[in-house]
């Protein structure tokens, strides 16, 4: 195979500021019940999604789909206070989260999703992607298949009941990941169609920062193997799913790995791109060189894990996010200022590119985030910080058709101008969905 061959036929991926590649002239004709058009009458045109997604983790929202069970699951996947839920705070956090976003990251860590070998807590999940899919919200999974975020039973199972792994206590791993990635994906179908089937694999089977039984396992199959495990498991159990390989690794190591995988005939649907920005804003111009690095495979892209700083800045010495450890981490005025202005370039930055369909910001509220950051949109108390005014200004003002009012013409048609994604026309006392799904001049046809 050539390398020319590794990628699907090329596209236009240069970027555009103007984004017209997300927007649609669309001239409507609507019929009456007879079939003969509605004319001189008239229309109110209502956006009501977008067809890109702007997404966020919905960690903090499980508790509040389950009826307010506490369920252990918060923004910070890797600690439960074990407090009772805040049903007022809980519920501010989503009027706030429905109000911009339309797309969800649910948290499938198999130590907290699995922590009792055979008691999955499937049902919380299940519940919690029904409540937002009744929202109008996708769902993604995260993820199926990691090294971190660990069951203990696993280990033990890696190490037959001694103090080392063993080959024969990988095979029983392998086994068990594997019946883990159908469980999930195929047990969650129509419900979950998406979902990061394996995450962070340039430095799964080097990973040293905590013992567990996935870096082995990854180290004796080979990282091309790995993921060929997880993405053909979940094409198996769900063959509608659209799958994603997801990493922070921003480096040449990473482009190996995916012309690797590629290679080897391994479907992809999607590159996942983290960027987690505790070390500050990365500008202009590294995110587009990343862009057009990562672009070239012609593959769509997601901007899986983004957060940006509303206080100091992490040390650049750090070579670990998780190594930065500190009590208090405050939220700052200036911090804010900054964080609204670097949220708008980076969103700008990411529509201006073709290949860029989804983005997720990594924590709504300062409550609980990772690290401790004050990373959130919304402050610990809930309130909403700069940042998050300014994205709603972008993606419910800017890149938003506000309800407009239009009178058809003498051969039934309406004209306007919109950003791709579902609207609503209503005429003559009915409504009717259209949705805009090519840039350009598009024609669509109605009966009200």
């Amino acid at each position: 195979m050539t390398t020319s061959s590794l990628f699907r036929p090329p596209v236009a991926r240069i970027p555009d500021p103007s984004l017209a590649h997300r927007r649609a002239e669309a001239t409507v004709t609507l019929l009456g019940d007879d079939g003969a058009p509605l004319t001189d009458a008239e229309v109110i045109v209502r956006q009501k999604r977008h067809a890109f997604w702007f997404g966020c983790i919905g960690f903090d929202l499980i508790d509040l789909a389950n009826g307010h069970e506490r369920t252990g699951y918060g923004s910070d996947h890797r600690a439960d206070s074990g407090a009772s839920p805040d049903l007022g705070y809980d519920q501010r956090l989503a009027e706030a989260w429905l109000e911009v976003f339309n797309q969800a990251t649910l948290p499938f860590y198999w130590g907290t999703f699995e922590p009792e070998r055979g008691a999955p807590r499937a049902g919380q999940l299940r519940r919690a992607a029904e409540w937002f899919r009744e929202r109008g919200v996708v769902v993604k999974g995260h993820p199926l298949m990691w090294h971190t975020v660990q069951p203990g039973w696993l280990l033990d199972v890696a190490r037959e009941g001694g103090d080392a792994v063993t080959a024969a206590g990988l095979d029983e791993v392998e086994r068990l990941q594997r019946e883990r990635i159908r469980r999930e994906a195929g047990g969650l179908a129509g419900v979950i169609d998406v979902w990061d089937a394996i995450n962070e694999v340039v430095i799964m089977p080097v990973f040293t920062a905590e013992e567990n039984a996935i870096t082995p396992l990854a180290r004796a199959r080979g990282r091309v193997e790995t993921i060929q495990m997880a993405f053909e498991e979940a094409r198996a159990a769900n063959p509608r799913a659209t799958l994603l390989l997801n990493d922070f690794d921003m480096s040449t190591a990473y482009e190996c790995l995916i012309e690797a995988v590629l290679e080897a005939g391994i479907e992809i649907d999607v590159l996942g791109l983290q960027s987690h920005m505790h070390q500050g804003y990365w500008g202009e111009e590294k995110t587009e060189r990343i862009l057009e690095r990562f672009s070239r495979y012609g593959l769509p892209i997601h901007f899986t894990e983004t957060t940006l700083m509303s206080g100091d800045i992490m040390p650049a010495h750090v070579v670990d996010l998780n190594d930065w450890q500190v009590e208090h981490w405050p939220s700052t005025p200036e911090g804010e200022a900054r964080q609204a202005d670097e949220l708008e370039r980076h969103l700008r930055t990411l529509l201006a590119h073709p290949s860029v369909e989804a983005f997720t910001y990594w924590g709504l509220s300062d409550r609980g985030m990772w690290l401790n950051a004050p990373g959130g949109l919304l402050r610990a108390d809930g309130s909403p910080k700069p940042a998050y005014d300014r994205l709603r200004e972008l993606v419910k003002g800017e890149w938003w058709l506000a309800d407009t009012r239009l009178r058809t013409d003498a051969a039934g048609r309406v004209t306007f101008s919109g950003f791709l994604g579902d609207y609503e026309i209503e005429a003559a006392g009915s409504t009717s969905a259209v949705a805009l799904t090519s840039p350009g001049a598009t024609t669509a046809e109605i009966r009200v």
